[in-house]
């Protein structure tokens, strides 16, 4: 079950009234994708070495690459919807091409407020420059951070991220966006300064190119950088009840948390919360049994790529092991990529919070004494057994109080692995804030 709840992206005609149905289907990729080498040198200020909050730039939003897109862009236009955990009085963008074969030519680039329900931004879009330019060639493997761009956001504002792509190139995407984003047909070139979405006539459910927003704000204390699966990435999160789904409604149970920060914490400890789920893949490197696209994906891997390079990170939420134990790998092999994972984080001076396996009822019989080993070190003394910083109880949370290897019915998706927007919310409300508000930077 490690792939089956990706969903596939699919280009399509904007439908006249309402939003389809997310499709749920296991990828088909032929070739495993490995990270490539470390990224380019960014435009602007480089994330390379910038510890916690510095020159107050924290990143709000992440979406993480994990493969290339079905097609091609060809000369065209593509609108994402980037949804922030926290504002500023300025941003930035980060464009990868990492799994690019090609280099990535953009010609023009925008960002603008927008509603989150379509494509046309409320006023004209800013322009957005990378070294002072508004071109921008990303070579294969390769990434760019944008120049600060002057943009006032609010805490749960909705940007439209435009890049305008020439030439013929097939775009990283992060697959699982659960919204609707927009490009324009092929060959129409830049519409990246376009206010109404009038031209933006064809969808995508997932998001290409862009895979990080920053926000400059020097009054936020640190970002929460969620890590891990479907389970993170926010498989069930748009499942509302039988013949119920709520599509873009940001109900993952982090942008919960994310609410929680705002509503909750006072003014001197607001953190950003970024989600960097990828689905399907695994803490441990070697399992055995794990899909061959998701090779060289698991924790360690993509660890530099997709929080150790982002800004103002000052805690982990890590919410791993679910699938390595059905892709063939057991305690010892996931307790050791903790073990390498939670040391480097500590290295760069970020706290770690960890979630034991939850429960799930396809597992064998030597999955579950896998699993309640994994939890028992996680567990030992609240805080992993003197590895991380604290412990997150969502195994409590979600398990059938009759069935503990089973999720709670009422928070169950139906698939027995993933919690609905009932057990996200659940996940968002356990979460204890002052734990949570010990990683903030202190002024």
């Amino acid at each position: 079950m490690i792939s089956s709840f990706l969903t596939r992206a699919r280009r399509r005609r904007v439908p006249s009234a309402g939003l389809l149905p997310i499709a749920l289907v296991t990828t088909a990729i032929t070739a495993a994708l490995v990270l490539p080498a470390p990224a380019t040198q960014a435009a602007g200020d480089s994330a390379s070495g910038q510890r916690p909050g510095a020159r107050g730039w924290f990143t709000t939003w992440v979406g993480a690459q994990h493969d290339l897109a079905p097609a091609p862009l060809r000369d065209q236009t593509v609108r994402m919807i980037s949804h922030l955990s926290q504002g500023g009085d300025a941003l930035r963008i980060r464009i990868q091409n990492t799994f690019g074969t090609t280099p990535l030519a953009v010609n023009a680039a925008t960002v603008g407020i927008t509603d989150g329900r379509s494509a046309a931004t409320q006023g004209r879009p800013r322009p957005v420059t990378f070294g002072g330019r508004r071109e921008a060639v990303i070579p294969a493997g390769g990434e760019l951070w944008s120049d600060p761009t002057s943009l006032t956001t609010r805490a749960q504002s909705d940007v439209a991220v435009s890049l305008s792509v020439s030439g013929t190139v097939v775009p990283g995407r992060h697959q699982t966006a659960f919204r609707t984003n927009y490009l324009t047909e092929p060959g129409t070139g830049d519409h990246t300064r376009d206010a109404s979405g009038a031209a933006y006539t064809e969808t995508t459910e997932s998001t290409y190119l862009v895979t990080a927003v920053d926000v400059h704000n020097p009054h936020l204390k640190g970002s929460l950088v969620a890590y891990g699966s479907s389970v993170v990435d926010g498989v069930g999160s748009t499942d509302c009840g039988p013949g119920c789904t709520e599509f873009g409604t940001n109900r993952r149970w982090t942008d919960g948390l994310a609410r929680r920060i705002i509503t909750e914490l006072p003014p001197t400890r607001q953190l950003a919360v970024a989600n960097a789920g990828v689905n399907g893949t695994t803490s441990a490197a070697d399992c055995p049994e794990l899909a061959g696209h998701l090779r060289g994906l698991d924790a360690q891997a993509r660890l530099e790529r997709d929080v150790l390079a982002l800004h103002g990170v000052t805690g982990v939420l890590y919410y791993y092991g679910t699938n390595d134990l059905p892709a063939g790998c057991d305690a010892p092999q996931v307790l050791a990529s903790y073990r390498g994972t939670f040391r480097r984080l500590h290295a760069a001076g970020i706290k770690v919070y960890v979630t034991p396996v939850t429960p799930r009822p396809g597992y064998t019989d030597e999955h579950n004494r896998s699993r309640h080993a994994i939890n028992s070190f996680v567990s030992k003394w609240n805080n992993c057994s003197d590895t991380c910083d604290g412990v997150m109880g969502f195994d409590q949370v979600l398990k059938d109080p009759l069935k503990p290897n089973a999720i709670n019915p009422p928070y169950d998706t139906g698939d027995g692995v993933h919690a609905n927007i009932s057990g996200q919310q659940a996940l968002a409300d356990t979460l204890s804030l002052p734990m949570l508000a010990s990683a903030a930077r202190r002024s």
